[in-house]
């Protein structure tokens, strides 16, 4: 991982204070001069907000993030999304699942 937000509690949804979150991991990138422009950030249906991807495309960041259902029908949608680069982020999640089981070791 390059960047990381604080910790939140567990009792919030994943959007919870979503854009002050996105706001310090994308500073923490800005300080160690790694551009943000043209990356691409997956996500789950979890972050599927208008306000996240606007984070994101304010920052030139692709936002690939599976559409959620409760946000309308998937075929009404014109929002960006790779299947194929959604499918990557299992080595994102197995890589935080790790630092998790690291941390309880500590």
């Amino acid at each position: 991982p390059l960047a990381m937000s604080e910790p939140v509690s567990g009792n919030h949804n994943d959007l919870f204070d979503i854009e002050v979150q996105f706001e310090v991991v994308t500073a923490t990138l800005d300080r160690a001069d790694i551009k943000t422009e043209g990356l691409f950030l997956n996500a789950d249906a979890g972050f599927d907000s208008k306000d996240f991807r606007s984070a994101c495309a304010r920052r030139d960041i692709n936002a690939n993030i599976c559409f959620n259902k409760r946000n309308g029908r998937v075929d009404d949608r014109d929002e960006y999304f790779d299947q194929d680069l959604y499918d990557q982020r299992y080595a994102v999640e197995r890589t935080n699942a790790w630092i998790d089981s690291f941390r309880s070791l500590l």
